[in-house]
Parts: C-alpha cells; sequence; structure tokens
C-alpha cells in the first residue's frame, strides 16, 4: 500500500469504519493496511505489493481484485480460486525501499473474510523485524472457516506465536516487537478445490499492558541434584520494548508433582513485584530447595505454579525437577547391557512406546510434548533448522529439548537425527562434500572415511549424535533420482567406500561413539532401492523412486545384500528400511514394502547378519502399508522396525502401539527387544552422562582443516572422460573464456540436500565456486554465462554445465527431468567449441546424454556435485592435482538403454565403468607384452596378498588399455574394461589384467 496509507486523518479513517463495527471510547481509530480498492499492486520484494506463493508451479492461488456489491468496505475485494496439493497462500509485503510499519499501538489486525464453511484452518501470519518482508520473522496463527458469508476476523497480536517449522533467514530476536512490521500472508487450505475473498484488513483496539506485557521464566525444566536449590528466573517483557505502565505482580508457590513437600523439598511461596515504570526484560529469582535423603530414586517433578496480575502468564507452568539418582542404570561403571536391562525393567509400556517414537522438531514446538509422551528421539527433516541457522543455534536448539527429556521419571535422554549425507549439509558455514556418486568416483577408501569424520566431528559439535547415512544403494538405473546418493553402481565399490562407516562412527565395537567427534551412522535404504524399475512407483509423481525392485535371490544376495553385511561387520549402530517393495521372483509374495519384511528385516539383517543396532524406519514410511492405522503400526514392529519416524503422528503411534500390545497383537517381547536396542546405542553415545552438545569442536565447523578434506574430494572425483590434444591440463598463461549455467553457482554445484531438502541454485552457503576457484589458481579467466560475450582472442574454453538440484523421486526422470543438457547449455557448448579448443565440466548428479557433441568436444570431464570446494576442481583443471576419478557407473549412449551396468550381458555404452583418464602420468608402453608382464605380476601379487601392489599394477594396465582405444570406445572394448574394474575390486588382479587385455586385444 501507499506510504500515505498509514498517515491519513483521523476523520478519514473514521468515515472508512464500517457502522458495525463499535469501538471503546478510549480506543485509537483503527489503521488501515488494505483495502483492496486498488491502492497495492500485485507486486514482489523489493516493491509494496501483493504476491503469490505455493509449493509447486499449480499451488500458488489466482488473485484479483473483484467488485462486489456487499464488499464490507468500499466497492473491491480480495477474491481468489485454488487447488492446493502441497501449500499455497498469497502475501502482503510492504516496499523495502521505505520504514517499516510500527503497530505496536494496537491490540491486533482484523480483516473481513467471506466464509465457505468447509471447516478447514485458514493460517494467518504477521511479519516482524529484519530488514524487509522476506528477511523478517515470522509469527502465526490460524482460524477456522466454520461460518458462512462475511464475518470480521480479530486476532489479538497476544494470539501470534513464533513459528518454529519454519523461519526464512536468522532469527531476528525470538520477540514480537510490533515496531518493525513488514506485512501478513495466508495459508489457505490444502486438499480442497476452493475460493475466499477478504476485505479490509485493519489495525484495531489499544494495546493494553495486560495484553501487551508478558511474563516468562528462563526455561520450563530446571533439573537440580538432590540436596541442591533451582533457581528460577522471572522476567517481564513489553512489546515494543517500552517499560510496564503499571505495576506487575507474581505470586508463586510450590504445588503438586510427584515430589513431596517436607521431604523431598522445601515448599516455596510468595510474591514478586514489578513496579510501574520497569524496564522491559527486568528479572527476579525464585529459589526452590531441595532435600537429601538416602534412598535411590527415579526423577521428581515440583511444579512452581505462577499466578499473574498486569501481564499476560506464561505459557506452561515452570519445573523444577530432583535428578534421578542412585539407580543402577546411572552407573557407568557397569556393563552396557547391565544398564540397559535394570532400565527397561523400570519402565512402563507408555515409557516404552515413547522410546520408540521419533517426532519432528518442527512438530514438538518448544517441546513440552517431549515429557508428556516420553518421546525418544527428534529429528530434522532437509532444511528443518533453527533460526539463525548457525551452529550455536543448533546446539541450543538440541539442549533445550533435551532439558524437557530431563522432566521424564528416567531422564532418558533423546537421540537426536540429521540428515547429513555429504557433511552437515542443513547448516549454513558447514563444509559440504561430494555427493555419493563423486566420492565413489574417487576409488579411495581412505579418503572416504576422512570425509566421515570431518561430517561427525561437524555434525556432533551442534549438539546432534546420529548421523542418517551412509546410503548403501547400488543404483542400478540413472533415472533414479536418489541415483547420486549412491556410491555406485557395482556392489564392490559400495562395498569399498563403506570406511566412511568408521569415519563416522569410528572404532567397529562402538567404543569412540562417546567421543566428541564421532556420530552413530545409519545404513540405508534396506534393501535394494536402487534397484526399483522404472515406471514401478505409485507415489505421487514419481516414476522409479520408491517402487517396486524384482530380483532372483542370487541377484538380491549378490547386488543388494552384499553392502549391508559389510556395514554390520564394521558396526554401523542403525539400519533404515527403503520406502521400496522388494518382489522376489518364486518366493510367491509379490512385491511386498520394504517396512513390512519380517523375512528380511528380522530374518536376514538381525538374524542371519547379526545386527544388533536398531532399525529406524523413515519418513511416515509405515502410511504406505497397507490396511488400517493400526495394521501398519503393527506390521511394521513385528516385521522388526524398532523405532517409527512419525514427524508429526506421534501422538496418534504412541496410543496406536500401546493398544496393540495390550490387544496382544504386538507382544511385550517385541517391545523389550526394540527399546533394549535404542538405549543400548544411547548408553554407547554416552547421552546418559553427556545429554548436553560438547561444543568445544565448534570451531572446526568449516575450518580450513576440513576444507582442505572436501577439496581433495572434490578433485579426485573428478573423471576425465575425454582429452584429445592434451587441452587438460590448462596453463595459467592461456586465456581461458568459462561459460555455463553451473560454473559459478554454489546451489547447482553442491545439488539437493544441502540447506533444504531439493537444494537450490545461487549462492547459499560459505563456498566456492568452479569459476572462483580458477581464479584462485591464478588463471587468466573471463566468464560470460551464456556465452554471449565475443569469443575471439582466447585459447581455450571451459564450458561447466548440468543439472539444476533435485532430491528424491522429484528428480526422477519422466518427473519433470530428463538426462539431456538444457537448450541454454547446448547453446552454450556448442558456441564456445565452434570458436576454440573447449574442455566441458558436467556438473549433475548422473550422467548426461552428450553423444551428439562429442565431436565438438575436446575435453569432457564428469564433475558430479562437487560440493562447496570449487578450488578442488580448479586444482585438476590446472594441473595442481592429477585428474585420477574413475567412472562410479556406466555412462549411456542413449536413455533407451537403460538400465545399463558392469556385467550385463549386452554392454555398449558411451563410456564404459571404470572409465577415467589420467593427467601427470604418463601410459606404460609395451602393448601386449607390457600386459603379460603385468599380468604375471598380478597374479603374484594376488597370492602373496599384497592388495597395494596387485591394485597399482592392474591400474597401469588400465591406463595402457586406455591410451589405445582412445575414443573408439566399442562394446568389445567396454564389457572386458568394466569387468575389469569390478575384478579389481574383489581382489582379483591377475583376472582383471587378463580383462583389459581382452579389451586391448579388441580395441
Amino acid at each position: 500500500m501507499p506510504r500515505t496509507a498509514l498517515l491519513v486523518s483521523t476523520a478519514l479513517i473514521a468515515a472508512l469504519v464500517p457502522l458495525s463495527v463499535a469501538r471503546a471510547a478510549d480506543d485509537p481509530a483503527p489503521t488501515p493496511v488494505d483495502r483492496f480498492e486498488g491502492e497495492v499492486p500485485f507486486a514482489s520484494q523489493p516493491a509494496d505489493g501483493i504476491f503469490t506463493w505455493g509449493s509447486d508451479s499449480d499451488d500458488p492461488p489466482a488473485l484479483q481484485l473483484a467488485d462486489r456489491a456487499d464488499a464490507p468496505e468500499g466497492a473491491k475485494v480480495l477474491s481468489g480460486t485454488y487447488d492446493i496439493s502441497g501449500y499455497g497462500g498469497f502475501t502482503h509485503d510492504f516496499a523495502a525501499t521505505e520504514p517499516a510499519h510500527d503497530w505496536s499501538t494496537h491490540k491486533g489486525i482484523r480483516f473481513w473474510w467471506d466464509g465457505q464453511d468447509n471447516g478447514k484452518k485458514i493460517a494467518f501470519e504477521i511479519k516482524d523485524g529484519g530488514t524487509n518482508g522476506e528477511a523478517s520473522e515470522l509469527w502465526t496463527t490460524s482460524f477456522t472457516d466454520d461460518f458462512t458469508g462475511w464475518k470480521q476476523i480479530e486476532i489479538p497480536f497476544t494470539d501470534f506465536v513464533y513459528r518454529t517449522d519454519y523461519q526464512p533467514v536468522g532469527g531476528i530476536d525470538h520477540v514480537l516487537g510490533l515496531t518493525r512490521m513488514w506485512g501478513y500472508a495466508v495459508t489457505l487450505p490444502v486438499g480442497i478445490k476452493g475460493q475466499f475473498a477478504m476485505d479490509d484488513v485493519e489495525l484495531y483496539g489499544k494495546a493494553d499492558q495486560a495484553l501487551r506485557a508478558s511474563v516468562t521464566t528462563d526455561a520450563a525444566v530446571y533439573p537440580v541434584k538432590e540436596g541442591g536449590t533451582a533457581s528460577v528466573k522471572v522476567t517481564v517483557a513489553t512489546t515494543g520494548s517500552a517499560p510496564i505502565d503499571d505495576p506487575v505482580t507474581v505470586a508463586y508457590e510450590t504445588t503438586g508433582g510427584t515430589a513431596e513437600a517436607g521431604k523431598d523439598y522445601k515448599a516455596v511461596s510468595g510474591t514478586l513485584t514489578f513496579p510501574a515504570g520497569t524496564a522491559s526484560g527486568a528479572t527476579q529469582t525464585i529459589q526452590v530447595p531441595t532435600l537429601k535423603d538416602r534412598s535411590a530414586e527415579s526423577a521428581e517433578t515440583i511444579p512452581l505454579k505462577l499466578t499473574v496480575t498486569g501481564a499476560k502468564a506464561p505459557a506452561e507452568t515452570p519445573q523444577a525437577v530432583i535428578d534421578a539418582h542412585g539407580l543402577p542404570y546411572l552407573d557407568s561403571r557397569l556393563p552396557v547391557k547391565k544398564r540397559v536391562a535394570d532400565l527397561l525393567s523400570r519402565m512402563s509400556l507408555e515409557e516404552k512406546a515413547g522410546q520408540m517414537t521419533q517426532a519432528e522438531r518442527g512438530a514438538v514446538g518448544t517441546g513440552g510434548d517431549i515429557a508428556a509422551y516420553d518421546l525418544g528421539s527428534l529429528l530434522s527433516g532437509g532444511g528443518s533448522t533453527p533460526t539463525p541457522d548457525t551452529a550455536a543455534a543448533w546446539a541450543q536448539m538440541i539442549d533445550s529439548f533435551q532439558l524437557r527429556a530431563q522432566a521424564t521419571r528416567f531422564q532418558i535422554p533423546l537421540i537426536y537425527g540429521v540428515d547429513a549425507v555429504h557433511g552437515h549439509n542443513n547448516l549454513a558455514g558447514a563444509t559440504i562434500m561430494p555427493h555419493n556418486i563423486g566420492i565413489g568416483a574417487t576409488r579411495d577408501p581412505r579418503l572416504a572415511e576422512k570425509a566421515g569424520a570431518v561430517t561427525a566431528s561437524e555434525v556432533r559439535a551442534t549438539g546432534i549424535p546420529w548421523d542418517f547415512a551412509p546410503c548403501l544403494c547400488v543404483s542400478r538405473d540413472e533415472r533414479w533420482g536418489r541415483s547420486y546418493e549412491s556410491f555406485g553402481e557395482d556392489p564392490a565399490l559400495v562395498k569399498s567406500m563403506e570406511t566412511i562407516i568408521q569415519g563416522l562412527q569410528g572404532r567397529a565395537d562402538g567404543s569412540d561413539l562417546s567421543r566428541d567427534d564421532k556420530v552413530l551412522a545409519t545404513a540405508k535404504h534396506f534393501v535394494g532401492d536402487g534397484g526399483t524399475a522404472y515406471g514401478s512407483s505409485t507415489t505421487g509423481s514419481y516414476t522409479i523412486d520408491q517402487g517396486v525392485t524384482t530380483v532372483t535371490r542370487q541377484q538380491l544376495e549378490a547386488i543388494h545384500l552384499a553392502p549391508f553385511q559389510t556395514a554390520v561387520d564394521r558396526g554401523i549402530g542403525t539400519v533404515m528400511p527403503s520406502y521400496s517393495s522388494l518382489d522376489i521372483v518364486g518366493d510367491g509374495l509379490g512385491p511386498v514394502k520394504m517396512h513390512a519384511r519380517a523375512d528380511m528385516i528380522d530374518g536376514v539383517l538381525k538374524g542371519r547378519m547379526g545386527f544388533k543396532g536398531f532399525v529406524i524406519s523413515d519418513w511416515n514410511a509405515m502410511d504406505q502399508l497397507p490396511g488400517d492405522y493400526p495394521a501398519h503400526v503393527r506390521t511394521a514392529v513385528n516385521a522388526g522396525v524398532d523405532m517409527m519416524m512419525v514427524p508429526y503422528g506421534y501422538k496418534d503411534f504412541t496410543a496406536t502401539l500401546i493398544a496393540e500390545v495390550k490387544a496382544g497383537r504386538v507382544s511385550e517381547q517385541r517391545v523389550d527387544d526394540a527399546v533394549s536396542r535404542i538405549l543400548t546405542q544411547k548408553f554407547r553415545l554416552g547421552l546418559f552422562e553427556h545429554p548436553y552438545a560438547d561444543t568445544s569442536g565448534a570451531s572446526r565447523i568449516g575450518s580450513t582443516a576440513h576444507r582442505a578434506v572436501a577439496r581433495q574430494a572434490a578433485a579426485e572425483s573428478q573423471v576425465l572422460l575425454k582429452n584429445s590434444g592434451n587441452v587438460l591440463p590448462l596453463k595459467k598463461s592461456e586465456k581461458v573464456y568459462v561459460a555455463g549455467s553451473n560454473a559459478d553457482d554454489l546451489g547447482n554445484q553442491t545439488g539437493g540436500w544441502t540447506l533444504t531438502w531439493q537444494g537450490q541454485s545461487g549462492t547459499h552457503t560459505t563456498g566456492t565456486t568452479i569459476l572462483q576457484g580458477m581464479k584462485n589458481a591464478g588463471g587468466d579467466v573471463t566468464y560470460s554465462k551464456d556465452a554471449s560475450a565475443p569469443t575471439s582472442g582466447y585459447d581455450v574454453g571451459v564450458v561447466v554445465v548440468g543439472e539444476t538440484p533435485y532430491a528424491e523421486g522429484v528428480g526422477d526422470v519422466g518427473n519433470g527431468n530428463d538426462l539431456v543438457l538444457t537448450a541454454a547449455d547446448q547453446a552454450a557448448v556448442d558456441k564456445v567449441c565452434a570458436a576454440m579448443k573447449c574442455a566441458v565440466l558436467i556438473v549433475s548428479g548422473r550422467p548426461q546424454l552428450i553423444g551428439d557433441r562429442l565431436g565438438e568436444i575436446d575435453a569432457l570431464v564428469a564433475s558430479w556435485l562437487p560440493g562447496t570446494e570449487g578450488d578442488g576442481v580448479a586444482d585438476v583443471l590446472y594441473g595442481k592435482r592429477a585428474f585420477t576419478g574413475q567412472l562410479p557407473v556406466t555412462w549411456p549412449k542413449s536413455e533407451a538403454q537403460l538400465p545399463i551396468n558392469v556385467g550385463d550381458a549386452s554392454y555398449d555404452p558411451q563410456y564404459p565403468y571404470g572409465w577415467g583418464l589420467t593427467t601427470l602420468t604418463k601410459a606404460p608402453k609395451g602393448g601386449e607384452a607390457t600386459l603379460r608382464a603385468l599380468g604375471a605380476a598380478a597374479r603374484a601379487a594376488e597370492r602373496a596378498g599384497a592388495s597395494s601392489t596387485g591394485r597399482k599394477l592392474v591400474g597401469e594396465a588400465r591406463l595402457l588399455v586406455q591410451a589405445k582405444v582412445g575414443q573408439s570406445i566399442t562394446a568389445a572394448v567396454s564389457k572386458p574394461f568394466a569387468d575389469a574394474d569390478h575384478l579389481l575390486l574383489t581382489g582379483r588382479y591377475g583376472a582383471a589384467v587378463q580383462r583389459l587385455t581382452e579389451a586391448y586385444e579388441a580395441a
């Protein structure tokens, strides 16, 4: 709205107020915000205007200013239609180029709504503080459309609560100040096709102190050792931070709870007074002394009832908690098995059900339900972060949740989990590694372990002890939107990269888990998620993710199960089943969702493989099982799932699980097994002794040392597919023309699962793009993203193209994605490569179909998704490091070839699995005679168990073969070449050289 709209005369404002609306004599006149008469345009930041938004292109509502004879104010109203599947709504942001508005003198905000009586809740939020409407704090409330026709909705500012599920930027002050307001937003109902009309948004009423002032305590829970004193700080604060006008009194008394006055604590009561004129933020303290006795006891609670006059009371009653003490499970000197048995023997069914439950942080708000439901675990989904998204804020948030767990009877700590799948990727400023497909390309198990260690260090330093990684999927079809989460298509390669588990967890016996730089790891997704057939998914518009994997028993064992046995042998702490279904040929069961396969989870994983950790479900995965909700619960639990990830459904899950146990459909023995497994890992992590964040390692987050590991990984992940005329490495003396959509885009370079679930283009965290890396390397570089700048006068061109971020089934080919470069990328390649020698880098999560342009491209590099350290890519481009990466997946000629994998009977790719040229190292000479000698030496090394020597000999043979083959890669060359790399990974060095010899002879 025009800035003058808030400066109109009182008389005019009074004339605009509908006659039907009465106001108190001393209330200020309403202040209009939106009249919808055309004074506010449809426009977005930085302009003043109304704009729509939604989770996809179909979700934003259609808006118009419509003439309505029954308009509550003026002639027009804001009306619209909507049909929302994800989320959608509209916003009015005030102009960022003008001062923010001051709403602090009013009681609240109101507007007219044309009710449709659909029974749906409509969220209404306001924007407070910060620099503009899209960089402000969001405060939210809702009203229900359970009426017909026009109704004025009045919302006092005291009804608004700080959003914990989403904030667009770092936190301002978490206080609704109302002195710097930037607008409002409306979130429309999901799941119905609807229409709405709205009119006359205005500020109303007087902000009297009882509504403007509030009393808070510095915590909701105050744990104290028996005999100690709990100190409860009581603070008075005002909206707008003005001193209080009238006195505020706080009467307090200890009452209720499980502790006994006189025996466990000294009863206290009294009154605190904050006189008129007291500054906002003033604090006084109440002391609650506890008493010692000689008995071992569980924790006992002492609620402190507060009665407030003159201000808004705290949202909940604070309570002191006398810590549990003297019980065997608290004795860290006892073996973990004994501690688990003792604690389990004391727990009720309700407490056990809570331990088997994992909720999303956004669902529990400030955490009161943690104690109410005895919750055992919380998680952050992709992009679910505190505000601000800093290491300190993560630690503070998780500590606040852990504090809530201290109010439970046995003070069992929470275990908090995140998807740190390539570094601590939810944390802004963290070190972001290449995605797993790039790590697989390095063929460097030691580097994989280092990457895991860096990730663990940064995750644990923010108070998080559990990582939902690594993904041990064997990706068999690159149309899958998760293919970049795989180390490769060969189970032998995946197994070799599982050194990352030691990087995350430390020693296989779990003895390192309590360290401040280690986390509990998760092998996922059990089993066969990488083998789903194209077109088999029944999840929304997905084409392959969460579909059906159809295999023989032998294929299941050799391809998909093998990496999980390795993980178990390496001491993996948790395993996550797959969303997908498994159809084993000949077993007569057909496709069965993995969360229901007791034969695989309980039988194979826990039984035959000997897995001793616990099984955590995927996000709401049990909801995909057949039957009603109780059937979902008992099926998944009886199949062997120990903890259920029910982000927003934790209340229903715990109630249903308890009912199923009481009805005898889930045995108490099964529950005890699940809880024992969960408690075992909590004890091993040292959470009972140290539940709160150890932030001593926070200074290492994003440190030079950590980024050096990511830089090395980025460099080693680069796969040189073609290098005609030795275009690479570049020389610093060369004038280099750089183009392409991914040359200078950190978001595209880091891919999905970075800051948000799907990732996003642009600069969203700290790092170095490939372009900046080239400049840092000392290159003489000119950049033109679309290659529109003149191309004459350059020695060589570097065109960086590829994909934009995606995750999971959203990235499936056929779901709005393909394997072809965009028209803009193709044009950039064509223009640059026609004008000069050129190298093309493909930044992507999977191979791209580039065969039709290979003739014009001199050098081709598969860069994968290299993470935040573009300097690592520049290191190999300029020869600081050699290109050493090898293809972790087969590079197809066409989409029609997919799926295509090493070992296939018919195998004629663009580039075979294992292909990767090198620089700075010359291939051996001598042809077949040299290969025969290498073969003999390799067989001798194999017999002697000299694996390092064997790998080196096979590597020399591979270079010799690639030197002869050049770009004349035929089916006769590809199949034995790819087979050789598989044989190398399985330790059969002599056979590997033999297959390479066959490829040489076929060239």
